[in-house]
């Protein structure tokens, strides 16, 4: 079990509701040695994915979702699972 896995979603060009299948999916499929779901959303075209994720899986709407974060910068945001 690799116990410092990330998985990486691209999202450039995605409607809000495609990424939203995406993120879905990759939580339920995580395994329990994932704990981080990186979401590579981009900032240059508008906030609309960035505002969804919270807006969707943010204040326990997920029970495997921890907590959400930004990441290296405003174009990722990072989902902690777990």
């Amino acid at each position: 079990m690799d116990l410092n896995a990330i998985i990486e979603l691209d999202l450039h060009g995605l409607s809000s509701e495609e990424a939203q299948y995406r993120i879905e999916k990759a939580v339920k499929d995580a395994g329990s040695g994932v704990y981080l779901i990186r979401c590579i959303h981009g900032f240059h075209r508008g906030t609309r994915i960035k505002d969804m994720i919270r807006r969707e899986f943010g204040h326990g709407l997920e029970p495997k979702i921890k907590s959400i974060r930004g990441g290296a910068n405003e174009g990722i945001t990072e989902l902690v699972l777990r």
